[in-house]
């Protein structure tokens, strides 16, 4: 086999290939054979014709055939020889072949790039870790949430509050005030004050009881802009939070004796979030900062595939329904991009490092993993004995081990975040 490879531009090649009939004459004789079962000829039983005859009538045929089927096998062994991987598919062109004479095409596709690292030195990779320093009101916040999660409804006589739920039916009205067909919704729940209700219509809503009517301007469903709707309460709903009394302490932790113990717990697991929050963006940070160091280019088909995958994760969730593809291309790229550049840098770092856990390294996370929960021991080693789910274990950890490599070459600035500054932002996102 000839292979000569041609530089298109920096990340394109292709190759014209060229096989002689000595090295393909055994798999034209192959698809001889097979082409004879295909045809039916008066006088032979099926794979019985003989091979002159077949060639005399059908040879055009069974050379298209022959193109078909092996300029597949062909391109792979071309690939192979000259050490290359493509990132998509490759476009064949120039296909040419006649018995005896050789097999020829060229095949054209993109490759990875090849990467340099820079050397990283001690204090070269500039970073931020954040420090939460978190306060009373995030545990009265937590401890909140705890006694909500708990909650009782009790329907409620005496006209709805703040904070009441309005279990009613909602008729959407015209302009004029008329029920528009089509437009009642049964059994909604309306939260007296939250939400999108103004003042002025938090107001209309306080007082009713079961069987009132009241006319409102709110948004209904999604992408709904203000409209007018009569409601009709069937019922008023008020949320009884449990006290902190010994019964709901021993449901949040058997070991808790007091509300001071609680709150210590409370604080305690507000404290380890915020030290995962802090790890999750100092990571994410060294690793955007080595991938600005090295600022690697890439083939565009390896930013095209990943977005392809993407939309057909997001039709599969959309259930058939018609999405924007461009739009949703648009709002991806840059995460594809930045994805793709941190593909290359890693495997450049796993190869130059040579970081892949051993047996041992994956049989410790496993029972890191039992530990944490050992009545589930049997269900865990059971899920991890499959090769996919090992696989996954395995990816996690080298990427804990990249980690661990890069972090000796962090210049790291340490800033003291107050949980206050950030509670509002957080609850805006939510």
């Amino acid at each position: 086999m000839k292979v000569k490879v041609n530089k298109v531009n920096e990340f394109t090649r292709k190759l014209d290939i060229e096989v002689p009939w000595d090295e393909l004459q055994t798999d034209f004789d192959g698809a001889i054979k097979k082409f004879s079962k295909k045809i039916k000829m008066p006088g032979f039983r099926s794979g019985k014709i003989p091979r002159d005859r077949l060639l005399k009538q059908f040879q055009p045929n069974i050379e298209a055939d022959f193109m078909d089927s092996n300029f597949q096998k062909y391109y792979i062994m071309a690939i192979q020889k000259e050490e290359m991987t493509p990132v998509n598919k490759a476009e064949i062109s120039d296909v040419k072949f006649q018995m005896e004479e050789p097999f020829t095409f060229s095949a054209e596709f993109e490759i990875e790039p090849k990467l340099d690292l820079p050397k990283l030195k001690k204090n070269s990779l500039k970073v931020q870790r954040s420090k939460y320093i978190h306060d009373e009101q995030d545990i009265e916040d937590a401890i909140l949430q705890l006694r909500k999660s708990r909650a009782t409804m009790q329907q409620v006589e005496d006209g709805a509050a703040e904070g009441d739920y309005i279990v009613c039916t909602l008729q959407k009205l015209d302009e004029t005030g008329i029920p528009i067909i089509g437009k009642k919704f049964e059994k909604q729940y309306l939260r007296v004050g939250q939400d999108s209700f103004t003042d002025s219509q938090k107001d209309k809503l306080i007082g009713l009881k079961p069987g009132g009517v009241a006319r409102i301007t709110i948004p209904f469903g999604e992408g709904e802009k203000e409209s007018d709707y009569e409601v009709q309460v069937d019922n008023v709903e008020r949320e009884l939070l449990p006290p902190i009394d010994e019964n709901f302490l021993k449901q949040i932790n058997p070991d808790l004796d007091s509300e001071e113990s609680l709150r210590a717990d409370v604080s305690n697991k507000i404290m380890q979030n915020f030290e995962e929050r802090s790890r999750t963006a100092f990571e994410k940070d060294l690793v955007d900062t080595l991938i600005e160091k090295v600022d690697p280019a890439f083939p565009p088909s390896m930013v095209n595939n990943y977005l392809n995958n993407i939309i057909e994760d997001v039709k599969k969730q959309n259930n058939g329904e018609p999405i924007d593809e461009e739009k949703v291309r648009g709002h991806y790229k840059p995460i594809a991009e930045r994805n793709m550049k941190w593909y290359l840098v890693r495997n450049k770092l796993i190869e130059q490092q040579g970081i892949s856990p051993s047996k041992d390294d994956l049989g410790n996370e496993v029972q890191k993993l039992v530990d944490r929960t050992p009545s589930s021991e049997k269900e865990i080693r059971k899920f991890y004995k499959k090769p996919s789910n090992l696989k996954r274990l395995e990816d996690d950890l080298v990427e804990k081990l990249i980690l661990d490599y890069l972090v000796q070459f962090a210049n790291v600035k340490e800033v003291e975040v107050q949980t206050k500054e950030i509670r509002g932002k957080d609850n805006a996102n939510r």
